[in-house]
This record gives structure tokens, C-alpha cells and sequence, in this order.
């Protein structure tokens, strides 16, 4: 007899698992689920109402703080519960977050007190290297270091909120006959409505420049938060001098500025004038030399006098040039008195006797000639044009200004700047109305205040849970008790089989 296998109907199985959905419908026509059902359904509904609400009434979360030590996010969690600040901290990124809404209140707070201490920087990160760190790291966490106290140091400006430096130092190699100059960039991020000054920035650049050996100023650059590059390469040349005739021209509006609004304040009244100044200021620096070459002035003389002269009339010349008018003449005889005998004139053939009176002049003048060099330099900052505009305001109340008061206001400003007819300066002043501050004033819409995201989110979340109690319980709960209600009626009599 052979053995054959009877393959088991579909109809053998148990019917829990031949239909899983009929299963479920058949659960839910029990008496007891469908008497529970509607309280299940009005606790789900609730439910979710709670979770609409509690999702869209919690306020946007905003990153305070994100890798602080365990210190830190400690003394700033118990900061903000003491000021009321609601704060989270994210179990995924450890980042310490609070309201959208409390974000700048929780910033000021922590600043005013010193919160967060930083983690361990500048060089006490080199109290934490480990063991036998290779010179590489070393290296690298030496420069980290130094970077770190240069940005405290930068930090420290009061116009400067953060700042972050980043050194470039090449490796010294001996192999290398040039080595490259090591550099710094420099970002800052400045304090709202303030600015750095070109003294400042030029500090910052010296200040890191000395900071690394073998660094010069030309190799430091500094940017602020907005890119905009603050450090001007070639100081000294052509764009700084444009820089420093804008300057110039704009000390000379301010003082000038300055005195007006001195002069017309107590006059006046502050808030009832403004003026303007445009100074055309000669910013050319000239240079003229001049030479004057004087009259000949004696210096030194020098003379020789020879011969004799009777009653001052001049010998006559005497004699024919020859030999014998050019031999010296014999030597004196003494005469029995003490007296000199003149020596006897040597005849001159063909001629008469030589004359002893005789005289010759020999002089040597030496003269200096006189030399006056002049230097006249200008010094740039002259004025050549200015020009003065006045606007006075009218009184509200009463009577408008009169053209004599417009002209004694005029040569007062006049008087003030230094006005000149030759220079052809002009000087303006009328007189009118000013707008209303209020309506110059540009006051913040109602839909940007703080306090309205807050209100629409709430509001939002109370008309979700209202629509969802009366577009869903409600009517299912009047279903339900509608369809319990005529149960009883539908089902047979009483009595009756």
C-alpha cells in the first residue's frame, strides 16, 4: 500500500489566521469594544489636540551655546533658571538652546556675568598635550596657542566684539636658501554702530606683526564680519595721501561746523537750525627757491710802495731804455758829518741823467661775491572757496522771521567762518518750516513686534483644538449615542421568541 500525501484544505486552518481583517471586525462588533469605542476615540482625539497644542505652543528653540564643558552648561543653566529664562540642552548635540524670544535677553544676561568660561585656551593648551606627541603636533598646537592670545588680545578693543587670527608660519629648512616670510590674516567682528579707526586697525597690525618673529606689517591683513578689508596695503603712497586730503578737508567742515553751531544755539535754540559747509581747502604743497648774488665785497689787500717824492708832484720820467738805465747805481759814500751821500747817477749815453726820485705801487686785492639763497614753502591747507548754507526754522506760533533778523543771523555766520569777498565765499540763510518729527520718525509695525509670533501660535493651537472637539467628537459622540439610543428600539419585543 502506497503512502501518499493528502494535501490539508484551506477551510482546515484555524480561522484566526485565514482573515485577519474579518478577525479585527468580528473584536470590533464585540458589545464591549463598540461600547468602548467611543470613549477610545474621544481620548485619542483629546490627545492629539494636546500634542497640536504642545506643538505649536512651544516657542522656536534657538542655539545659545554649543560645546561647552559640563562646568560651563552647568553655571549657565542655573544663570538662566535664577532670571527665568526657560533653557534645553539637546541630548543629540549637547548644544544648549532657549526661546527664539529670549535669545538676546539670555546673551546680555550671561555677558554681564562672565558666562560661559571658555574652555582651556592660548597657551594653557599646552599644558595638555600627552606624552610623546609627535613635533608636528606639537608645532600646530603652539600656533594655536599663539593664535588664541593674539584674538583675546584683539578682543579686548572696545570696538571689537570676537575676533579670530589665523598665522601662516612655513617651516624653517636649512636646505632652503630663501625662506618664505610667515603672515597673518585677521577677522574681527565689530560691536554694533561702531567702526575701527585707521590708528586702530594699524595697531592691530603691528600688534600681531611683533608678536611672531620675522613678520612684517605688510604681511598682516585685516577684514571685518562683513569682508570688507580694513588694512591698506602701501601706507604712505598714493591712496593714503587721497586719504589724507579727505581728512583734512573734513577737520576743517567739522570745526567750522562746530563754531556755527556754537554761535547759533544760544540765539536760536538747539533743534531750530542745521547748517552745512562745503571748504574747498588747497591741498597742494608748493616749494620756490630764490638766489641773489650781491655786489663784490673787499675781502683782503695787499700793497708794496717804493721810491721818493718831493712836495708830492710825481717824478718826471727821465732817461733812454737801454743797458745802462737798468744798472744798479753805485754805492753810497759816507761824508765826514754822518750823513749819506746819494750815490751818483749813472750817465745814460745819449740821454740825460737818470732821476732818484722814483716810486712804484704793487698791490693784491682779493673780493668776495655776495649769495642770499631763499626757500619758500607753502604748507598745504589754505582755503580757497567756502560756502556756508544756513536753514533756520520758522516759529510754529506766531509771526515769521524778518529779512533784518535773516541778515544779522547771515553776517553773524559771516563773521563765524571767516568769510572772504576775495575768495569769492558764499553764505546762504533762510528760513522755514520743518517737518514734524513725528511724521519723519519711521515708527515699527504692528506686525513686527516680539510679542505677536507668541500670540499667533497660541491662538492657532486653541482654534485647532476647538475644531477638532467640534468637527470631531462632537459628532461622533452624538453618532454614537444616537446609534445607542436605537438599539433598543430595532431589536425584537419583549416576550417574543
Amino acid at each position: 500500500m502506497a503512502n501518499s500525501l493528502t494535501p490539508i484544505p484551506n477551510a482546515a486552518l484555524p480561522e484566526r489566521f485565514a482573515n485577519p481583517l474579518q478577525q479585527i471586525r468580528g473584536a470590533l462588533a464585540q458589545p464591549a469594544v463598540r461600547r468602548s469605542l467611543p470613549m477610545a476615540l474621544l481620548i485619542g482625539l483629546i490627545g492629539a489636540a494636546a500634542l497640536a497644542w504642545a506643538t505649536l505652543s512651544t516657542p522656536t528653540q534657538k542655539t545659545l551655546f554649543s560645546g561647552l564643558p559640563d562646568s560651563d552648561k552647568a553655571a549657565v543653566t542655573s544663570s538662566l533658571t535664577q532670571a527665568g529664562i526657560k533653557s534645553r540642552i539637546d541630548e543629540g548635540t549637547g548644544a544648549l538652546t532657549v526661546a527664539e524670544e529670549d535669545y538676546s535677553k539670555a546673551r546680555m544676561l550671561l555677558a554681564g556675568q562672565g558666562l560661559p568660561k571658555a574652555a582651556p585656551g592660548g597657551y594653557a593648551i599646552l599644558d595638555q598635550l600627552p606624552m610623546g606627541v609627535s613635533r608636528a603636533v606639537e608645532g600646530e598646537r603652539l600656533r594655536q596657542a599663539r593664535e588664541t592670545e593674539l584674538a583675546r588680545s584683539i578682543g579686548d578693543i572696545d570696538a571689537v566684539a570676537e575676533a579670530r587670527v589665523h598665522l601662516a608660519m612655513p617651516e624653517a629648512s636649512v636646505f632652503l636658501r630663501d625662506n618664505a616670510a610667515p603672515s597673518a590674516s585677521v577677522m574681527v567682528k565689530l560691536q554694533g554702530g561702531r567702526s575701527l579707526s585707521d590708528a586702530q586697525v594699524q595697531s592691530i597690525v603691528n600688534l600681531v606683526a611683533s608678536s611672531v618673529p620675522g613678520m612684517k606689517p605688510e604681511s598682516v591683513t585685516v577684514v571685518d564680519q562683513l569682508g570688507a578689508l580694513l588694512s591698506k596695503p602701501g601706507a604712505g603712497g598714493e591712496g593714503a595721501g587721497g586719504n589724507q586730503r579727505l581728512d583734512a578737508q573734513r577737520r576743517v567742515e567739522d570745526k567750522m561746523r562746530t563754531q556755527l553751531v556754537q554761535l547759533l544755539t544760544p540765539l536760536i535754540g538747539a533743534g531750530n537750525f542745521t547748517a552745512e559747509v562745503q571748504a574747498d581747502v588747497d591741498l597742494d604743497e608748493t616749494q620756490a627757491t630764490s638766489e641773489k648774488v650781491n655786489p663784490g665785497v673787499l675781502r683782503a689787500e695787499t700793497g708794496n710802495w717804493t721810491g721818493n717824492q718831493k712836495d708830492g708832484a710825481p717824478a718826471a720820467a727821465g732817461g733812454i731804455p737801454g743797458a745802462l738805465s737798468n744798472t744798479p747805481p753805485p754805492a753810497s759814500t759816507l761824508s765826514p758829518g754822518g750823513t749819506p751821500t746819494p750815490p751818483a747817477a749813472a750817465p745814460v749815453p745819449g740821454g740825460p741823467a737818470p732821476d732818484a726820485n722814483k716810486q712804484s705801487d704793487q698791490f693784491q686785492r682779493a673780493y668776495d661775491l655776495g649769495k642770499e639763497v631763499s626757500v619758500t614753502r607753502a604748507a598745504p591747507g589754505g582755503l580757497k572757496r567756502l560756502s556756508v548754507a544756513v536753514l533756520l526754522r520758522d516759529p510754529d506760533k506766531g509771526p515769521k522771521r524778518s529779512q533784518m533778523e535773516i541778515a544779522q543771523v547771515t553776517d553773524l555766520v559771516k563773521s563765524a567762518v571767516g568769510y572772504s569777498q576775495q575768495r569769492q565765499d558764499s553764505v546762504t540763510v533762510i528760513s522755514r518750516k520743518f517737518a514734524d518729527a513725528a511724521d519723519a520718525t519711521t515708527t515699527a509695525k504692528w506686525y513686527d513686534n516680539a510679542w505677536l509670533p507668541v500670540v499667533a501660535r497660541n491662538v492657532t493651537a486653541v482654534v485647532i483644538a476647538l475644531l477638532v472637539l467640534v468637527l470631531g467628537v462632537r459628532p461622533l459622540a452624538a453618532a454614537l449615542m444616537k446609534k445607542r439610543d436605537d438599539a433598543p428600539r430595532s431589536g425584537p419585543a419583549f416576550g417574543q421568541p
